[in-house]
């Protein structure tokens, strides 16, 4: 029976979903380090485990792949995947799929409701209550209707932020290095500086690629309204938390909510450091975007079933690192799956072999990335042995599958 590691809590819709697809499941509450996951990962009385589920704590590196030879497949139950060695993957044909849609409204509602709070600044009233003073005050409560809301990065979250935002009553305006089609009454502005000069409210919602980090610090803070509020939902290694204090502590910044960090704690109960804890009108979340009961069950759905499409029938739709093939559903007949070198005349390579073997194609599906192609065949009744030998052998193929119905 095929293994799966579930690391850092997954939903158990995705253990539920595995086990029925025939794999034996081992769920984790925590993420492992890297000496962890190898010893993990490893065969074990000659079986190492197939399917790798992760989060965003939980890292991917070469000497962790190189230690899993029966890994074909990694599931980062997130949005995303930059806690993986993508290429390195790609490089040995192990498939990282993850979920760009499932939790956008859970991190949507998570950022307004922050807006709201920050401008009415509700955690120093609820602190105050909680210790028996009443402090009935307008001073520094403000609507949101009216205000201008900044977005940097206008993707999935960007995009429905800004729906919501407007239909409270705000204006919305966005910069996005990709060409992004804008929402509703949403401007585009030219520059990030633009942007800061106009937002009342700054909110980050980019991605994790490595030209991202620190792209938030004290040069941006200073160029931000006086007196605005400052928001990331979106990636820890981002912004400057240091100079984000200084900012706070200056009166500059009127308040802020993070619910990303650049080190955060491995495993419930760990504690939490951060130069912001302590302050006034800041919110400060464990990374819980997307941890809503409804966003976390359809993530351990979506990822899961990608996972088992792939391992059952060859599918490495909405694949990340490897050519993405979504072949229908195996009804009869068998069906191969060959990753191989992206170079010319390895399809008519692939056709003619299983020609010489009297193998009769009923339907065949191809995608290239980069340097790799991948083309899943279909055929009627068995693929003989030395078909699948004569592909086995050529010097092109990375690896080769096969499924029957």
């Amino acid at each position: 029976m095929a293994k799966a590691l579930l690391l850092e809590n997954i939903h158990p819709v995705a253990v539920e979903n595995l086990e029925a697809a025939g794999f034996e499941v081992e769920l984790r509450k925590a993420s492992m380090s890297e000496d962890e996951l190898v010893a993990a990962l490893a065969p074990k009385n000659g079986q190492g485990v197939t399917l790798l589920g992760i989060r965003s704590n939980t890292h991917i590196t070469a000497r962790v792949l190189d230690s899993a030879p029966d890994l074909t497949a990694i599931g980062c139950f997130c949005i995303g995947t930059n806690q993986v060695d993508l290429p390195a993957a790609a490089e040995r044909g192990v498939v990282v799929f993850n979920a760009p849609y499932s939790n956008t409204r859970s991190v949507v509602e998570l950022v307004i409701a922050e807006i709201i709070s920050l401008g009415r600044r509700l955690t120093e009233k609820t602190e105050k209550m909680h210790a028996g003073i009443w402090d009935k005050s307008a001073k520094g409560s403000h609507e949101v209707r009216g205000r201008t809301l900044g977005i940097i990065g206008y993707g999935n979250i960007g995009t429905q932020l800004s729906n919501l935002a407007e239909a409270m009553g705000m204006y919305v305006i966005f910069y996005d290095i990709a060409d992004r089609l804008a929402h509703g009454n949403a401007r585009r502005m030219p520059t990030m500086d633009a942007l800061l000069a106009e937002a009342d409210v700054v909110s980050l919602h980019v991605d994790g690629r490595p030209g991202n980090a620190g792209i938030f610090g004290d040069e941006q803070f200073r160029k931000m309204k006086p007196r605005s509020l400052f928001i990331n939902a979106a990636r820890g290694m981002v912004v400057d938390t240091e100079s984000l204090r200084e900012h706070i502590l200056s009166g500059h910044i009127a308040g802020a909510a993070l619910d990303v960090f650049p080190i955060e704690p491995k495993a419930q109960g760990d504690p939490f450091e951060s130069p912001l804890r302590g302050l006034d009108n800041v919110i400060l979340t464990p990374h819980v975007g997307g941890s809503t009961q409804e966003a976390q069950e359809e993530i351990g759905y979506f990822v899961s079933t990608k996972l088992k499409n792939f391992q059952r029938e060859g599918s490495t739709a909405l694949s990340v690192n490897l050519p993405a093939v979504q072949p229908p559903s195996l009804t009869e007949g068998s069906r191969l799956g060959f990753l191989h070198v992206n170079v010319p005349g390895v399809l008519a390579e692939v056709n003619n072999i299983l020609a010489s073997e009297g193998v009769n194609v009923t339907g065949q599906y191809l995608a290239t990335r980069g340097e790799q192609g991948y083309v899943v065949t279909d055929v009627s009744g068995h693929v003989s042995e030395g078909a699948l030998e004569k592909l086995q052998a050529s010097p092109h193929t990375q690896w080769l599958r096969s499924w029957e119905s």
